[in-house]
């Protein structure tokens, strides 16, 4: 782009001086009035000012037009309001990217195509004698246990191929993230890379060459490690240009196999791939026990074996319905503000694309639905759908040899299966996050159906961290004290399953502990892991303690918080064993005024202050007692406002009422403090009466 000609530097936006020529040039002597006009104007003492338009009484009272009246079908069907209307439509053009930036990214993503397919071939190793890396570039993986089996050469891909959302256009800004899937030629693998990790240390391997070549390219101005959605077995290259493009995009590189590789029969939820012997570094027994199925390892092989089916699926969902992809565009920001996508087991914008698809596919969304109804009816769908309890599929074969839905429910907390019916898609998300997704999803309907004036902005404009969605925050941390919680709740299986990360091992058992311990006093548990940060290719790997902190929220009901008394069966009952083991040394008989003799735990608290923090008894007696995390690594956040509405209350001395002067005249006004302290007054006496009706039970 050159400089402009003279008669250009006083334009205004682009395209519209040539108009404004053209009506000048048609008009004549009219042209000449309205030009004199203009210029009358512009020498005026208000030179500079916006001035009124004035139209005529045929203008000002004319018939709307064919596409005026369309417009306002569609916003009274379509929309709430017009106000609505106009919000998702400058949201939508905040959040997506402008033309120019395409142009730029696809000029970036057709050089690193050719920066690719350069990178030189090297001879065929050990997969143990990893001597030819180069220096200055580290294994992107913890290869634990370092033995291994198999051979690797790297060769340049098979293909390359730009899969995900920006090939869709539902990508979100300000972030923009272009995945570009590498097919990894058949020479390289072997038939059962599919065991004991040999397909990740290769695909890891794969990597680490890559990087060694195209960070001395002076294209890249940085080029680094991370993590594909938080698993550690699955690293990946980010690529950012050098310059002032360096924030226009990351591009990140995901080796996998050819499509058709892999067996889906070998991967199977109920079949193992990773062997105990070789995971413990023990010699193989021959005692003839069955090896633990390992369904998420399993899945994660499997997802890199359909990222070009999943992107060709979406493509012929979404293709050129505009509708759907504003949608998926406002379903990613609603989930961004309210932390849902993050980290491994969050609810990615790529599982909302693929329900909007199985939405599609059952009829419950049209392809000519705006990108508001679109919204509205995902989020109706999450709201009354339990994916913990009935899974959905997007595979509607009657072939008998495919897995059924209840052998996924088996093994995974949540199911969405994808369209070969062989890959749960929600395999990473745990049953904590699908029911903080659902419970959000209410919450949102609500706020739709108040059609309240600020819906918008409290739907897809205000952030939602924990901190402000939670009555309660725990954070849990070092978290390498989880490895001994794996010890203490005997949770091999898990570790074999996930690697070794004894992070994601825990974290279900945790929650559900925490769950069945708080009982009736729970409405809903929520957990929160920050992202793994990506990583220079010259350092290790991050430790699975390295994560941060493992950060978990509660939402309490009102209805039995306070309550003291954890009331259990009764002593000659089957239960009443469990009920002690659960509880420890918390557990005690108890006589009631019924006669019954039942097994109890009884909190210590004296104030209503500190029965409302009889959440944090509970969640530390059972880490210590079960999960061997000791009171010292449980950081609980909770009662917070008890200490001002202390102070409140000691600043109040009189009841009922109190007298303040306004305007110089003494007025009698209600004290809510004093009022507050008599609710509190009145809460402790009917606690109080509750404990009276039981009493201690010796032998």
């Amino acid at each position: 782009m050159g400089p402009a000609h003279k008669g250009a530097q006083h334009r205004g936006t682009a395209g519209e001086p040539e108009v404004m020529t053209s009506a000048l040039e048609g008009t004549g002597k009219e042209g000449k009035k309205e030009s004199s006009k203009k210029c009358s104007v512009a020498g005026s003492p208000v030179e500079g000012l916006l001035q009124p338009v004035k139209l005529s009484r045929a203008e000002l009272y004319k018939e709307p037009t064919n596409e005026e009246l369309n417009r306002l079908r569609e916003t009274e069907s379509l929309f709430h309001s017009s106000l609505l209307r106009l919000q998702v439509e400058e949201l939508l053009k905040e959040v997506r990217l402008s033309e120019k930036k395409k142009e730029r990214i696809d000029a970036f993503l057709r050089k690193v195509n050719q920066r690719i397919m350069r990178v030189p071939s090297t001879p065929e190793t050990e997969l143990t004698n990893q001597a030819w890396l180069q220096d200055g570039v580290r294994v992107p993986l913890h290869q634990v246990p370092y033995t291994v089996k198999g051979c690797f050469r790297f060769l340049p891909p098979a293909q390359v191929t730009v899969v995900g959302s920006y090939l869709l256009g539902t990508c979100i800004r300000p972030d923009i993230n272009v995945d570009v899937a590498l097919t990894m030629p058949r020479e390289i693998l072997q038939d059962k890379d599919g065991l004991n990790q040999r397909y990740f240390r290769k695909r890891a391997l794969y990597l680490a060459h890559l990087a060694h070549h195209l960070s001395q390219d002076p294209l890249f101005g940085s080029v680094r490690f991370s993590y594909t959605n938080g698993c550690h077995l699955k690293p990946l290259l980010l690529l950012r240009p050098h310059g002032k493009d360096e924030r226009l995009v990351t591009v990140r590189l995901h080796p996998c196999p050819p499509p058709d590789f892999f067996r889906p029969c070998r991967l199977l939820p109920s079949k193992n791939n990773v062997r105990t012997a070789w995971y413990r570094g023990q010699s193989p027994s021959g005692d003839g026990d069955p090896e633990p199925p390992t369904p998420r390892y399993n899945t994660w092989v499997l997802q890199d074996t359909t990222l070009e089916s999943h992107a060709q699926l979406l493509s012929t969902v979404l293709g050129s319905a505009s509708g759907l992809k504003d949608g998926v565009a406002l379903l990613k920001v609603w989930l961004r503000q309210r932390e849902l996508d993050k980290g491994l087991g969050g609810f990615s914008g790529f599982l909302v694309s693929m329900l909007v698809a199985f939405l599609v596919s059952t009829h419950k969304i049209h392809t000519t639905m705006s990108g508001y109804q679109v919204l509205r009816s995902t989020l109706q769908f999450l709201a009354s759908t339990d994916l913990t309890v009935n899974g959905i599929s997007l595979c509607f074969s009657s072939d008998p040899s495919l897995p059924a839905l209840a052998d996924f429910h088996q093994a995974f907390p949540v199911v969405f299966l994808d369209s070969s019916g062989h890959l749960n898609l929600c395999a990473d998300v745990t049953a904590s996050t699908c029911h903080q997704v659902q419970h959000e999803a209410r919450l949102s309907m609500v706020l739709l159906d108040s059609k309240a004036d600020d819906g918008f902005q409290l739907l897809l404009m205000t952030p939602k961290p924990m901190i402000r969605a939670f009555d309660h925050i725990l954070h849990l941390r070092p978290l390498s004290r989880l490895q001994a919680a794996c010890h203490r709740l005997k949770l091999w299986p898990e570790l074999q399953d996930h690697g070794g990360d004894y992070v994601s091992a825990a974290l279900g058992p945790l929650t559900t502990l925490l769950e069945q311990g708080l009982g009736s006093r729970l409405h809903l548990l929520a957990h929160s892991r920050p992202p793994v940060s990506e990583w220079d290719i010259s350092q290790d790997p991050p430790k699975h303690r390295d994560s941060g902190v493992l950060t978990l929220g509660l939402l309490l009901r009102p209805e039995g918080l306070t309550s003291v008394l954890e009331l259990g069966p009764e002593a000659d009952q089957p239960e009443a064993a469990d009920f002690r083991q659960f509880w420890g040394s918390r557990s005690e008989l108890r006589r009631f005024q019924d006669g019954a003799i039942r097994e109890a735990v009884v909190w210590e608290a004296a104030s209503m202050a500190q029965k409302r923090l009889i959440p944090h008894q509970v969640v530390t007696h059972l880490l210590t007692l079960h999960a061997d995390i000791p009171d010292t690594c449980i950081h609980y956040t909770g009662g917070l406002l008890d200490a001002l509405i202390q102070g409140l209350k000691e600043a109040s001395n009189t009841k009922g009422r109190m007298v303040v002067s306004q305007g110089g005249e003494l007025v009698m006004v209600p004290n809510v403090e004093a009022i507050l302290e008599d609710f509190a007054i009145l809460g402790e006496g009917l606690v109080q009466a509750v404990e009276a009706r039981s009493e201690r039970w010796t032998v």
